[in-house]
């Protein structure tokens, strides 16, 4: 159970964040760096949770 609420608070973390730079005043070539950043990082943080890594 401990499992599953920590994968969706770290889903919740990921979307807030993308949601968050999305709405900052900046140029779009930045907005996708920062994307594809946030999600690298979400996913790894996902695959350490998993025990993966």
């Amino acid at each position: 159970m401990s499992l599953l609420i920590g994968v969706l608070v770290t889903f919740l973390v990921i979307f807030l964040v993308l949601y968050l730079i999305n709405m900052l005043p900046l140029d779009s070539g930045v907005k996708q760096i920062a994307r594809v950043i946030v999600i690298i990082i979400g996913v790894i943080a996902l695959l350490r949770y998993l025990a993966v890594f």
